[in-house]
This record gives C-alpha cells, sequence and structure tokens, in this order.
C-alpha cells in the first residue's frame, strides 16, 4: 500500500461491472462532497495518493485504476479502451458509491477522460480540475503514424518493460522526470505500478493493448466541444506539455467559469512538488465548499 498516515490509509476496493470486468480504485473515508480523482496514461489511482490525504479531512476522495491499468480490468481488444468505455465505468462507480455529482480532477489524459464525460454529462460533474491536460483536442488522422515514435520516446511509456530485474526497472525510471527525485512517495508510485511477469521479468501494469486502444481514440475524440459552465480549474505547470496559446484555447473557449493557474514544475508536478500542486487544488473545491470565503 502507498504511503499514508494511519488515520488516511486508503482502502482498496473492487467493483464488478460485467463478467470478468472490474475496476479497481482506491477510497480514503466516506464523508464529505466526492471527489474522483483520474490518473494519467500509465499511472495508477496511487498517484494521488498525498492529494487525497489532504483532501481526505474534507471530501470523500475515490481514486480509480482506469481499466487496462493498476488492478483494474485489461481487456486484450484495443477497442475496448474508448472514451465511451471509460466514462461508463466511471458513471458505474459513482452510481455504487450511492452519488449523483462529484468532483472531478484529472491529470494528462485521465483529464481529457474528465473533459469528455463533462461535455457528454454536465449534471454529473459539480467542478472540473485539469492538470496539464494532454492532446485534449481532436487530432488529424495522420498523426497516428507517428504513434512508433511516441511509444518510445514518452516518458510515461518508458515503464512498459520488459526489464530483466526489478533493479534495472528502478534503474530506468531514476532517468525519467516523474520519479528523478526518488523521493520515498515517489518510489512507492513507482512500485505500485510495476509488477514482475510470468518469465521473471519486470514491466508496468499498463497494457500494450491499452496504449495501442487508448492512442487510436485520443486523435479521433475532442475532450472539449461545447461550453460548459461548471467551475474549472487549468493548472499549467511551467515545463508542462501545455506552452502555447493554441494549446491553452481550448480550456479558455470552452470553460467559461475558468480559474487558470501556472505552476512551478514539469508534468508531473504533483510528483515532484506536491506542496504547490495540491494547494492550488485544495483551495480551488475549498472555494466550490464554502463560497465567497477567501482561502
Amino acid at each position: 500500500m502507498l504511503i499514508s498516515t494511519p488515520s488516511l490509509i486508503p482502502q482498496r476496493q473492487r467493483l464488478a461491472l460485467a463478467p470478468a470486468l472490474h475496476l479497481a480504485y482506491l477510497e480514503w473515508g466516506t464523508a464529505g462532497e466526492p471527489v474522483i480523482l483520474l490518473h494519467g496514461l500509465a499511472d495508477h489511482g496511487g498517484v494521488w495518493s498525498s492529494l487525497a490525504q489532504r483532501l481526505a479531512p474534507h471530501y470523500h476522495c475515490i481514486a480509480p485504476d482506469l481499466r487496462g491499468h493498476g488492478e483494474s480490468s485489461k481487456p486484450e481488444d484495443p477497442a475496448a479502451y474508448s472514451f465511451e468505455a471509460m466514462v461508463a465505468d466511471l458513471q458505474a462507480l459513482v452510481a455504487a458509491l450511492g452519488e449523483s455529482s462529484v468532483h472531478l480532477v484529472g491529470h494528462s489524459w485521465g483529464a481529457k477522460v474528465a473533459c469528455v464525460w463533462a461535455t457528454e454529462c454536465p449534471a454529473q460533474v459539480k467542478s472540473l480540475t485539469l492538470v496539464d491536460p494532454f492532446l485534449i483536442q481532436r487530432l488529424p488522422a495522420w498523426v497516428a503514424l507517428t504513434f512508433p515514435l511516441l511509444y518510445r520516446t514518452l516518458p510515461f511509456l518508458q515503464l512498459l518493460g520488459p526489464f530483466p530485474s526489478e533493479g534495472e526497472a528502478i534503474a530506468k525510471a531514476k532517468t525519467l522526470k516523474q520519479y528523478r527525485e526518488w523521493t520515498p512517495f515517489q518510489s512507492a508510485v513507482f512500485r505500485e505500478g510495476m509488477a514482475e511477469k510470468p518469465d521473471g521479468q519486470w514491466g508496468s501494469k499498463f497494457t500494450i493493448a491499452a496504449r495501442n486502444g487508448i492512442f487510436q481514440e485520443v486523435i479521433k475524440v475532442a475532450g472539449l466541444r461545447r461550453s460548459l459552465t461548471l467551475p474549472s480549474l487549468l493548472i499549467q505547470p511551467q515545463g508542462g506539455v501545455n506552452r502555447t496559446a493554441w494549446q491553452l484555447a481550448p480550456y479558455h473557449r470552452y470553460l467559461t467559469a475558468l480559474e487558470h493557474r501556472v505552476i512551478p514544475g514539469h508534468h508531473w508536478a504533483f510528483l515532484s512538488d506536491p506542496e504547490r500542486c495540491e494547494t492550488e487544488i485544495f483551495t480551488f473545491l475549498e472555494q466550490q465548499r464554502n463560497p465567497g470565503t477567501n482561502f
């Protein structure tokens, strides 16, 4: 289990969705407004454990392993990884929790999942927090030609492996920006996302089928397609993937109640410098919980 204080140890839960299909998730507390925390591509719900511990005294925090990731089911058919399927999984989770609407926090591809959900079902989303979203809009079909290069170079895909040993997997992780400081938190997140394979090699719990299916889906679907009036926060790390006016334009166009915060750090600012990123998210959520109060 990931690092946590004794009073805030997350509970590992499992929701059956269909025969041979389940969604695993971490849950902190059961009181307060629900906050669903969505990880990025090739990560898992445990990346949010530090934030969830900070929020848990006031919020009911749920961090799922999205299908193809972590401890959740991993269908072998790439077509199983559509945004429609991802949102349906999350809606089933919310229903099982007895909730009708939730606050959404998403990172990278998880932020795009959050945007698709909010666009299709805005009544189910109380607020939307986006941490350095990745490829938020629809892209030309020719972009698929670049996938082989992206698969080799994107930092969040470098741990698929296989690696001959756990030690070699750790050595690789320490070269990647999301784990470069190798703090106890980063080490715990890394270990939670890795597994020994049947042949004795090591690699990510994320699967090739999920990678292929998600990348095909990302270029076909726009995360934001119409105006949303719900309270929204965009967190833009200075060294993140959103650096140009062109990339930032969709958020300002479609999110009419948007707060835009620029913070230090890179794409995984919540792993390298948790305090600053978590403060922005906590403050924003508290503004929704206690309107008119200064924080």
